[in-house]
């Protein structure tokens, strides 16, 4: 009876909201109100206007949903499904990590201003689990829930047993044309051996490998990240790559506040962009710049221009790899790059094709233990 009656008791509230004045106003007053809430409110804290506006009533919510733009063209993260659009185009994003040790726990939020000492807008976070074989690291929505039975659990990074290779994966597919890794888990959900509210999908969309150094060569690591659902023209003039426009959880009621950007009427397919273009583009690959021996220092340096202050070997900046031919001028714009800045604080700036998602997995890749590497 219980639930039952929370259950009525929604059904009411929600009626009356959708019968309620602010559902009622003229479309084009309304228009002209969120127009200048997303215009003035371009920065968090303040962003939290654009996101209580789409949060009001249907009608609120769809105006808001297409006045705010992507990531990509804004240079914003307003809603949750920005962590898996692909990031500006004109310049980085800066974001940074924090590391608990003890709990094996990370956390990645958007910086708000340049001191790194002050909490910035929490966008993701990751629990590292060890297993026999391999290493997962589980990446949520939500800081205080990070497990793949989660319904704000959203991908994970799996490394093999040396710690040199691993795999990114989403918990949804990045495009239409994604397939769905088979595993054990998938085939007990579609088993119906476990709770519904486990994620079914398990989508491959990131290989990272670092080189092996058997031989303990002196010099930083090198790594190689083949980012397999976005196309190499897309860093070209003009190139585009698939981005998800929805993030469909598997038990709204669990995280209410994320429930509107699923739609009933939208199916799969309305909520991907198209798959590569029939396979015949490859795949952008990422690779490590190269850094430059300073003879003074008596170390390896690259420039950061002031976003990491400590030497580690975890540092690194990724450019895109030029598939055939010299390399050109979208060769040497810098896609992502981690640094660190205290013991258990590290930067994160990305950029376009990549998305704050993708950037996360692979700077967790470098937290890893690697036996072969150093």
């Amino acid at each position: 009876m219980r639930g039952r009656w929370n259950r009525v008791v929604q059904d009411e509230w929600v009626d009356g909201l959708e019968q309620s004045c602010w559902s009622q106003m003229p479309e084009e007053l309304l228009r002209e109100v969120l127009i200048r809430i997303e215009a003035s409110d371009t920065t968090w804290p303040s962003r939290k206007n654009v996101v209580a506006c789409a949060g009001v009533c249907k009608s609120w919510r769809r105006i808001t949903q297409e006045l705010v733009k992507t990531p990509e063209v804004s240079a914003s993260l307003t809603f949750p499904i920005s962590v898996k659009q692909p990031g500006p185009r004109e310049s980085l994003l800066k974001c940074f990590i924090k590391r608990n040790r003890s709990a094996q726990t990370y956390y990645l939020y958007l910086s708000l201003t340049n001191a790194l000492t002050e909490d910035g807008k929490f966008l993701l976070a990751a629990r590292k689990y060890r297993r026999t074989t391999c290493t997962d690291y589980i990446i949520s929505l939500y800081a205080d829930d990070m497990s793949k039975g989660s319904s704000t659990y959203i991908g994970k990074l799996r490394s093999n047993f040396l710690g040199t290779k691993f795999t990114v994966y989403d918990g949804q597919p990045p495009h239409s044309g994604a397939k769905i890794m088979r595993n054990r888990s998938t085939r007990l959900v579609g088993l119906k051996q476990v709770s519904p509210r486990v994620p079914a999908g398990s989508y491959p969309v990131a290989h990272i490998s670092y080189e092996v150094n058997v031989l303990g060569s002196r010099g930083p690591r090198r790594m190689q990240c083949s980012m397999d659902s976005i196309p190499a023209s897309a860093i070209e003039p003009g190139g585009v790559t698939p981005t998800q426009t929805e993030i469909r959880l598997s038990n709204p009621d669990v995280f209410p506040s994320f429930s509107f950007f699923r739609s009933k009427s939208h199916s799969v397919e309305n909520s991907l962009s198209e798959p590569l273009a029939d396979k015949k583009d490859g795949a952008l690959v990422l690779k490590n710049k190269a850094p430059r021996w300073h003879e003074q220092l008596q170390c390896w340096c690259l420039n950061f221009h002031g976003r990491v202050t400590v030497a580690s070997v975890k540092n690194f900046q990724l450019v895109a790899s030029p598939e055939d031919g010299p390399a050109g001028q979208q060769h040497e714009k810098i896609i992502l790059q981690f640094g660190k800045v205290g013991k258990d604080l590290f930067t994160m700036d990305y950029r376009y094709p990549i998305s704050a998602f993708q950037a996360f997995a692979i700077c967790l890749s470098s937290f890893d233990t690697k036996i072969a590497c150093e």
